[in-house]
């Protein structure tokens, strides 16, 4: 199961740096609202309860509580590039945790020979 949601979390990673791209994409788009997406939370609440964290899904949600600018579009390039820093850092951390996942299993199978 540690193997099928770490590669869930870096969908979910993937899935964020699309909405990233498509909220700075539209940043002098007129009304546009920002997206973002929402699972680690979700995740840790699902394990927290005990349920299988397997079937959450990430959720692009709109973005109502950024203050909009006069033309109705509420986003913010830096924080959009900070939002994609954060996603870097957690994407690489997903896959260092995958690495040493699948290092445990090469070290388990090779361990007999």
């Amino acid at each position: 199961m540690q193997q099928d949601l770490l590669v869930r979390l870096l969908q979910a990673t993937e899935l964020r740096a699309r909405v990233l791209s498509g909220n700075i994409a539209n940043q002098n788009t007129p009304a546009y609202t920002r997206r973002v997406v929402s699972f680690e939370d979700m995740v840790r609440e699902v394990l927290e309860s005990g349920k299988d964290p397997l079937k959450v899904q990430p959720q692009v949600e709109i973005d109502t509580l950024s203050p909009a600018r006069p033309d109705g579009n509420n986003v913010s390039l830096e924080l959009e590039l900070n939002a994609m820093r954060e996603n870097r850092i957690l994407y690489e951390t997903y896959i260092a945790m995958l690495r040493g996942h699948f290092a445990m299993l090469e070290a388990a199978i090779t361990e007999g020979r």
